[in-house]
Order: C-alpha cells, then sequence, then structure tokens
C-alpha cells in the first residue's frame, strides 16, 4: 500500500516558521489528492491542508488561510506544508495523508496515513 513519511518537525517560537515534508512511496498511482491534518493532545484531529496532485488545487482550514501553504514537488512524491506566522496554538503532531477521490478535509475520507511529525510553538 502507499506509504508516507513525515519529517520536519520540531520546535519553535511564536511568529517563526516551519516547513513539514512528506515522501510517498509504493502505489503512488492510486492517489490523487494528499492532505495534512493535526491533532493537538485531548482534540479530534482536524483538517489543516489539502491538495489535488494531478492539478495543483488545493484547499484550506479557515485557522491556517494565510499563513500556511500545501505544495508539491514536480515529481509529485513529496508534500510540503510551510507554515508561517506559527501561534501556540498550532501545537499538534502533524500527519500527511492520501486518498484516491476529493480534495476534502474530513479524515475519516483518507486511506493512507503517515506515522506523524510533532511541531510545537512557544509563545
Amino acid at each position: 500500500q502507499v506509504q508516507l513519511v513525515e519529517s520536519g518537525g520540531g520546535s519553535v517560537q511564536a511568529g517563526g516558521s516551519l516547513r513539514l515534508s512528506c515522501a510517498a512511496s509504493r502505489y503512488t498511482y492510486s492517489i490523487a489528492y494528499m492532505a495534512w491534518f493535526r491533532q493537538a493532545p485531548g482534540k479530534e484531529r482536524e483538517g489543516v491542508a489539502c491538495i489535488y496532485t494531478g492539478g495543483g488545487n488545493t484547499g484550506y482550514a479557515d485557522s491556517v488561510k494565510g499563513r500556511f501553504t500545501i505544495s508539491q514537488d514536480n515529481a509529485k512524491t513529496t508534500l510540503y506544508l510551510q507554515m508561517n506566522s506559527l501561534k501556540p496554538e498550532d501545537t499538534a503532531m502533524y500527519y500527511c495523508a492520501a486518498r484516491r477521490d476529493g480534495c476534502g478535509l474530513n479524515p475519516n475520507a483518507y486511506n493512507y496515513w503517515g506515522q506523524g511529525t510533532q511541531v510545537t510553538v512557544s509563545s
């Protein structure tokens, strides 16, 4: 099945930036949409951003619009999340996910998941 491996998490002060990466491998022809989700302790997993790998169309959660940017490399095997103007409330485990159909932010709709990378923003 599709394998997803995230990297790039870390600790940063409020107002800082981080770039997350997600490397996709194995059966990548079977997926057309990729997304980033996050989950803070005691909270439900929430969608952050999604992208159609075939055309670059994107979608964002209101909480990150204007601050985060989802993108992919030319080979369409690496997904990125550029996070600027980070806030303490952005602190969470960030997950990469993939699916065949639809650029949505409902985690239940995604079939493939990475192991997550931790982002911590201090005030």
